[in-house]
């Protein structure tokens, strides 16, 4: 399915590629009331598995998810760019940047909003590493075009995101974020996070975990990736994958979260 970002090409919405999990037909009959939904967006290496299908992450959060009563959609920004994935490349090339997320993500939650079914004052973002940066400079205030878009989330998820860009902006949330990360990840480092989160004040819920590194919500074993060239120590690699018990912890915060601001089950 198609789903417009706010990104003009030609006069016309590019339209990014989007996954819809609706809630099943027993959980959103006919006068129920309109559910929360969620933007789910992606990291550097796309929403796809090796299989070229959707990566066991998006699913698994889709189906817990939904099992907790949201409407989830999941989008693609590489692809519709021509691009598979971006964590192989130095910052300074990417072709697809954090203004291209921020009009995916600004135009996808447009696109929740018109959706049957969905509460259009319960949108929300969740984003992991690449997505979990484009859920902060979605909500940053400090944007015109987050001051100005017609549709802006009531709440957000950011998992390890690159907070530096967002520090060194006077950056200013303009809705409650959660924000998770690994306290030994050398990919997207907590400092950066941390020092932003004091600055934001309590709009922005901070939960670092120890021991745990970029990734730590997966079920893959920990490992080093060294085809990365960014990260705190460019050129030696990032260290990728997950701890169990930081993954737990996370989900329990996640969905308390959800329930606080989204008023989910």
């Amino acid at each position: 399915m198609a789903v417009p970002s706010l990104e003009q090409l030609q006069g016309q919405p590019l339209q990014q590629r989007g996954f819809w999990f609706a809630l099943p037909a027993s959980a959103s009959a006919a006068g129920d009331r309109p559910r929360a939904a969620v933007v789910l967006l992606h990291g550097c290496g796309g929403p796809y598995g090796r299989g070229g299908q959707l990566s066991e992450r998006m699913r698994d959060y889709a189906a817990r998810l939904n099992g907790w009563g949201m409407q989830v959609l999941v989008t693609d920004s590489l692809s519709p760019r021509g691009e598979r994935e971006l964590c192989t490349q130095a910052l300074g090339s990417r072709r697809v940047t954090q203004v291209h997320r921020r009009q995916d993500a600004l135009g996808a939650l447009q696109w929740l909003a018109a959706q049957p079914g969905v509460d259009p004052q319960r949108l929300g973002l969740i984003g992991w590493s690449h997505g979990g940066s484009a859920v902060l400079t979605s909500l940053d205030l400090s944007q015109p075009m987050v001051r100005d878009a017609p549709v802006r989330p009531a709440f957000a998820v950011a998992f390890y995101p690159g907070c530096a860009d967002s520090l060194r902006r006077a950056w200013s949330a303009s809705a409650p974020l959660l924000m998770l990360v690994g306290a030994a990840d050398d990919w997207t480092p907590a400092a950066p996070c941390e020092a932003l989160a004091r600055a934001a004040g309590p709009a922005l819920r901070f939960q670092a975990f120890p021991d745990a590194y970029h990734g730590f919500d997966s079920l893959v074993p920990v490992r080093l990736r060294r085809d990365v060239p960014n990260g705190v120590h460019p050129g030696q690699g990032v260290h990728v994958g997950g701890q169990p018990a930081a993954r737990e912890a996370a989900l329990v915060s996640l969905q308390q979260f959800l329930r606080e601001q989204a008023g989910t089950d």
